[in-house]
């Protein structure tokens, strides 16, 4: 379904999959666009019997991204108002890489329609010596071996510039990240389940280390035998440790 919403920062309109069950998810893909979160989100919705709203970002998949929409925060207030506009409240939200940090933007906006926050492999903390891989300038087969545990299992690559990655440095810039994020999420008063990839080369286990250090109320679980896409390479992992964060 396609929602035009009144976000802080004017009009947007948000192209959401909705996997109906009863309690609420809003499940945020990261770079790779849906086809990253579309499984997860059905095996999360048939097996907790939850309600997933999976989300297009504006500007991926072939939406268009308004000017209006020209940082992680600017998404973050258009989600709190799709949260609004569906009236939905106990609301989980879960994201991987970008959509982690758009994730902790959300809780952050302090919107009581929102009660938890899940975080997996996300990007968006500035950790000394711990940078995020430039993925951008990676050949297929390198960013595989930093994605995956098991780079053999990583989809094909499609040809050609991707406009994803194009929507995803307007939100994030060239950096993808923020120095003041980890200072910001010390005043976050909900809980937040940071779930890492042990594997991870994108942002390391430092990342995740330094996530769950700065959020008062979270829980830290690193995957074993996993990369960059816990919900791609193993599922059902992902899975328990989610339920765990409602």
């Amino acid at each position: 379904m396609n929602l035009v919403v009144d976000a802080p920062s004017g009009a947007v309109e948000i192209t959401v999959a909705d996997h109906d069950r009863t309690r609420p998810f809003l499940l945020l893909h990261g770079g790779g666009g849906v086809p990253t979160m579309a499984r997860f989100a059905d095996l999360l919705a048939s097996r907790t019997r939850s309600r997933v709203l999976l989300p297009t970002h504006p500007g991926f998949g072939g939406t268009d991204r308004p000017e209006s929409l020209a940082s992680v925060a600017d998404l973050a207030g258009a989600y709190v108002a799709l949260l609004d506009k569906l009236d939905l409240s106990d609301v989980t939200v879960a994201g991987n890489s970008f959509g982690g940090w758009l994730a902790a933007e959300i809780a952050l906006l302090g919107s009581p329609r929102v009660t938890a926050a899940v975080l997996i492999d996300a990007i968006g903390a500035a950790v000394p010596g711990h940078p995020v891989a430039d993925v951008a300038g990676m050949t297929p087969s390198e960013l595989a071996a930093h994605a995956w545990h098991d780079p053999s299992r990583a989809p094909a690559p499609s040809s050609g510039p991707s406009p994803d990655l194009r929507a995803l440095a307007a939100y994030t810039g060239a950096a993808m990240s923020d120095p003041a994020l980890l200072d910001r999420l010390t005043m976050l008063d909900l809980p937040v389940h940071v779930i890492w990839g042990e594997s991870d080369r994108i942002v390391d286990t430092a990342h995740a280390r330094a996530l769950a250090a700065a959020i008062p109320k979270s829980r830290l679980t690193v995957l074993p035998a996993t990369g960059h896409l816990p919900q791609l390479e193993t599922p059902e992992a992902v899975l328990a440790a989610v339920a765990q964060a409602v």
